[in-house]
């Protein structure tokens, strides 16, 4: 999620009282070596389970065929990390590891198609061109490899694949021909529909050359296509013909359309993307003529707050078109979400109701609508992340709500993971997603013992808690999923510093989770052991920056590494903070080489490298944005420590410290931008990350790094791929060096 806000009480609508706690492989190949190797990449996984030879014996090394010693590993995890950090620095480039090497892929506005020209800023395309153009504020992304002979999913496939990417939002004032000038105020139907199209997601199909590593871009793959504001999406599971989500659009609550705000993602073992809908009440006016204007009851005022929409909001104004020349008129009016008409059938006062889910991509499918996932739940939801998928066990979803004091939600499938589902589409998206239990994390702390303990709080017309809340009376299990953060607040689960993106180890299932910041904790929000830190910025001059300021990352383990399991334990992985922060405060013990500030992005590689990736608003004076590799330990390996918490202390359990050659400095960003967004091609060769509103000129200043054609000077956001320039392994040096 963008730091624009990074400050904003507007990120808080949370005043429930709660406690603020606050390939293919070797046949022979072990059982335990599978998970350990599938369970982190887009969707390996599970695959292997589906070959004849495989061992059950978790121990049986002697089974595996022997590897050629003058070849590395490319899967195993490296014991060290190489590569030189990068320097911080606050200069308007983008900078990477000595023997590195990067090219900027594609940027806002580039074409999808042949048949379209270039982006030009001197003659910005249509807006309605952009439902084949590259999106604004490109986020989370994830390369499906591609079976060139079978035209589906291939995890082991390098060559050839699908980069599936989320565009968050919009910068309004790079994105128009009037740049600077452009007045939300006088919007024009062009302007609208370029915003509108400039959101949602991108399905771009690439090439990797397989000796020079260069990737290009295929503008003639049927492949290529958006999903946007305006694409027609099927709701399924529980929430699926529910008053709740019925619209002038489809009066049988069936069909919605758009998708926005797409923050971080997912992937599933059966080969689909995940995005998710994070700030979506942004976009929505609740706008009606009356001197009460669109007041309504008590219990839906309440839900309408909890979801940040107010009386009167005006949003992005694309609800002001009132006679369009190219689209329905409707395509602007569904953005007010007042009650407008004599009933919901007939308006769109449940338009909010529509937004905030997960939605399921299948990139290999072009024709099928995609799909709203709703037993997931809907929040503010910045990433979704898949359990280590084992044959025969169930599969969990983890989720973070990126708002101040918000939530940590899991799902639990009811169906039990099958590998030949692999390449299953939306059918087998049913099977996993549709039926199941939802979830909400309460975390604990014992002061004396240190032990760290939580529980999973279930979500569901069985909790006493929920169908006695006095604040909102839930009807059914379709109303505890359209409003899952009222339904947390009511089970009392335990509020958060803005849970962000979500990362399962692939080595041992623990599930980590950035919690970016709160400039509340210890204000609004109490201290306690989860959210242990209160401190200021003492290079701040003008006194803004005071709370949780630097953030840190969370990780839980199931009982019995159970994802059905109702409870877990935990610690704090790292604590994002400047090297020379007081003890209390840099609590990890980072130095130059990797000090960072306000995580965000993460995601393990199925090796078992952590990339961790900055959204900062306050270290910025030192550094841009950036991406850190990490080789972390496990729960347990730490001890307690004491953290600043304003005048006092708060004891809270810490992993172990990483020195430099576990934990260092991988990428630095141009000035302005938030770093986010990383995958790889199987072989580890190519590394994808995204560069979210840039400043200055960028990424023309660096047009010796373009393969995107893009004409002109402004700042865009784009996608970067980094290579090694000897062909190598991305962060593999120390397997190359214990092989020499």
């Amino acid at each position: 999620m963008t730091d624009l806000e990074n400050f904003n009480d507007d990120y808080d609508s949370n005043n429930s009282g709660n406690s603020a706690f606050y390939e293919l492989f070797n046949q022979q190949i072990t059982r335990r070596d599978l998970i350990k190797k599938t369970a982190g990449g887009a969707a390996a996984l599970a695959l292997a389970t589906s070959l004849t030879g495989c061992s059950d014996d978790d121990n049986n090394d002697d089974q595996l065929s022997p590897t050629n010693p003058d070849t590395p590993d490319i899967n195993a995890k490296p014991e060290s990390l190489e590569f030189k950090p990068v320097e911080k620095h606050t200069l308007s480039k983008f900078s990477v590891p000595e023997g590195y090497d990067f090219k900027i892929l594609h940027a806002v506005g580039d074409p999808l198609h042949s048949s379209l020209p270039v982006w030009n800023e001197n003659d910005i395309p249509s807006g309605i061109s952009y439902e084949r153009r590259v999106g604004d504020n490109h986020d989370g992304m994830t390369f499906f490899g591609l079976n060139v002979a079978k035209q589906n999913y291939d995890a082991n496939a390098s060559e050839q694949g699908l980069l599936v990417m989320n565009h968050e939002y919009i910068q309004r004032s790079d994105l128009h021909p009037r740049g600077r000038s452009f007045n939300a105020a006088t919007i024009t139907e062009d302007e609208a529909l370029r915003e509108i199209h400039a959101h949602g997601v991108s399905i771009i199909h690439l090439h990797k050359d397989p000796k020079t590593q260069e990737i290009r871009v295929d503008l003639n793959s049927p492949f290529n296509r958006r999903i946007t504001a305006a694409t027609e999406i099927e709701f399924r599971g529980p929430v699926r013909g529910h008053a709740l989500v019925q619209t002038a659009f489809d009066p049988t609550s069936i069909v919605t359309r758009g998708t926005i705000n797409n923050c971080g993602n997912g992937y599933t073992p059966w080969g689909t993307y995940l995005t998710t809908e994070e700030n979506f009440n942004q976009y929505l006016a609740r706008q009606k003529e009356g001197e009460n204007a669109d007041l309504r009851d008590e219990m839906t005022e309440h839900a309408l707050s909890r979801y940040k929409v107010s009386n009167k909001a005006s949003g992005y104004n694309w609800q002001s078109i009132q006679n369009p020349s190219l689209v329905q008129a409707d395509m602007f009016s569904r953005w007010n979400t007042a009650a407008v008409a004599e009933s919901a059938s007939q308006d769109y006062r449940n338009t909010i109701n529509t937004f905030g889910w997960i939605v399921e991509i299948d990139p290999f499918d072009n024709r099928s609508k995609p799909v709203k996932r709703t037993a997931l739940g809907r929040f503010a939801h910045e990433d979704c992340r898949v359990s280590r998928a084992i044959s025969g066990k169930p599969l969990a979803f983890y989720m973070g709500d990126d708002s101040q004091g918000e939530y940590i939600y899991k799902f639990i499938s009811n169906a039990l993971w099958n590998p030949s589902d692999v390449n299953g589409g939306y059918a087998a998206g049913d099977k996993y997603m549709n039926n199941g239990q939802l979830y909400v994390a309460k975390f604990d702390f014992n002061d004396a013992t240190g032990e760290a303990k939580g529980e999973w709080l279930e979500l569901s017309m069985n909790n006493p808690k929920i169908t006695s809340y006095e604040k909102y009376k839930f009807q059914d299990q379709a109303d505890i999923l359209v409003h899952a953060r009222i339904a947390a607040d009511a089970a009392d689960a335990t509020k958060m510093d803005r849970p962000e993106w979500v990362a399962v180890n692939p080595e041992n299932g623990e599930v980590y989770v950035t919690l970016t910041n709160n400039s509340q904790r210890g204000t609004a929000h109490q201290i306690d052991a989860a959210n242990p830190r209160q401190y200021a910025d003492d290079d701040d001059k003008n006194n803004r920056l005071g709370g949780n300021i630097n953030g840190h990352i969370i990780r839980f383990r199931e009982d019995q590494d159970d994802v059905t399991a109702k409870s877990f334990t935990w610690d704090i992985f790292l604590f994002g903070a400047e090297s020379d922060s007081l003890p209390g405060v840099n609590l990890s013990g980072l130095t130059d080489n990797n000090d960072f500030s306000s995580p965000d992005g993460m995601w393990f590689d199925p090796r078992g490298v952590l990339w961790i990736q900055t959204d900062d608003g306050a270290y910025t004076d030192t550094t841009n944005c950036m991406m850190l590799a990490a080789l972390p330990g496990k729960i347990g390996d730490g001890g307690v420590a004491v953290a600043t918490a304003g005048t006092g202390s708060q004891k809270t359990p810490v992993g172990s410290k990483l020195d430099d050659s576990q934990l260092r400095r991988f990428l630095v960003g141009p000035a302005g931008c938030e770093i986010t967004g990383v995958t790889m091609t199987p072989d580890y060769k190519a590394i994808f990350v995204n560069v979210q509103h840039p400043g200055g000129t960028w990424p023309s200043n660096q047009s010796q790094h373009l393969i995107s054609t893009g004409i002109g000077s402004r700042p865009r956001s784009a996608t970067v791929v980094i290579t090694r320039k000897d062909g190598g392994v991305i962060a593999g040096e120390a397997l190359e060096t214990k092989q020499a």
